[in-house]
């Protein structure tokens, strides 16, 4: 099998290919290039043929990238945008913009930032509309991936080690994230409840009933990975998937639950709740922007992602400080 070639390589293939690669469908590829399937199809044959490789193959109702296309992506991906970006530079004007942005975060996290975010679109960019889609999981790169959403925000230390890794390993990772505020967890319970007062003691913890906020619905978060390290586990008797509920439920309730410290402010109920520190050390909690890298040369997606961390820097400080 013959290398390739890069002086005789047709670059208008490698368009097709990132939209292949984007959609993962030959049809929504080709309604997106404004060309036929059946060109896009003769155009990945063609790249085939130059890389030496399938690069994709049909599954279910779309196709599944081989290993070779994963790798050669996001260095073909983040070179269009920076050519794209160059070519037309600044077309994002906010003032005059009517883009809608899809952004996943936790509603604790949405309670805290949407109100800023609202002020800016209202100040800045009145044709500007926001989608917020509920946080379901803690790797939200297949929903970037997949265009579902333009950023996610929250707490992903497995994604994040896992692209910190890649960089090290000298690897091009397929997503860019920035961290913007970190966050304290406290315990939470009704005012009156039988740890309110006295000690906080591990084990009188780990005796009550308790309610955890789980967005994949797993009943095992990062405090029960906590105790688990120091051979100590809980009854959780309640998972719920937002913030507020949690806050509602422990209110009226003998749970405990475990809340971002800032969020209780914005629920309207902190005066039926009582905050103590956990009796324990658990890990610290960074809240990140993620998304795809190839919407980093993006004007409009650097708008979004300023004003994201504008808000986050004015609600918590810069956490880089």
């Amino acid at each position: 099998m013959h290398a390739p070639n890069f002086r005789t390589l047709d670059l208008n293939l490698l368009r097709v290919f990132d939209q292949v690669m984007t959609e993962r469908n030959l049809t929504r590829a080709a309604r997106n290039l404004a060309m036929t399937q059946p060109a896009v199809s003769n155009a990945l044959n063609r790249l085939r043929e130059s890389l030496g490789d399938k690069l994709v193959s049909r599954s279910g109702y779309g196709v599944e990238p081989t290993p070779r296309a994963q790798a050669l992506w996001p260095a073909i991906s983040d070179a269009l945008r920076q050519l794209e970006a160059s070519i037309t530079p600044g077309d994002f004007v906010a003032a005059s913009a009517s883009n809608t942005f899809t952004i996943s975060m936790a509603d604790a996290t949405a309670a805290e930032l949407m109100p800023g975010l609202v002020e800016i679109i209202e100040r800045d960019a009145p044709g500007v509309s926001m989608r917020v889609l509920p946080l379901t999981t803690r790797d939200p790169r297949r929903l970037l991936d997949e265009g579902h959403i333009d950023l996610a925000v929250g707490y992903f230390p497995a994604v994040l080690a896992d692209l910190t890794s890649q960089a090290q390993s000298g690897g091009l990772a397929a997503f860019d994230h920035q961290r913007l505020y970190d966050g304290e967890y406290v315990c939470v319970m009704r005012k009156g409840h039988a740890l309110a007062s006295g000690p906080m003691t591990l084990n009188r913890y780990c005796k009550a009933h308790h309610l955890l906020v789980s967005f994949s619905g797993r009943p095992f978060g990062f405090i029960d990975e906590a105790l688990a390290s120091l051979g100590r586990e809980r009854r959780v008797v309640l998972t719920v998937n937002q913030f507020f509920t949690a806050g509602r439920v422990v209110a009226s309730s003998d749970l405990l639950t475990v809340l971002p410290r800032h969020f209780v402010s914005v629920t309207g109920m902190a005066h039926e709740l009582v905050l103590r520190e956990l009796p324990f050390k658990v890990p610290p909690v960074h809240v990140d922007a993620l998304w795809h890298r190839r919407q980093s040369q993006r004007s409009d997606h650097a708008w979004l992602r300023l004003a994201v961390a504008a808000v986050a820097r004015k609600a918590f400080g810069d956490p880089n400080a």
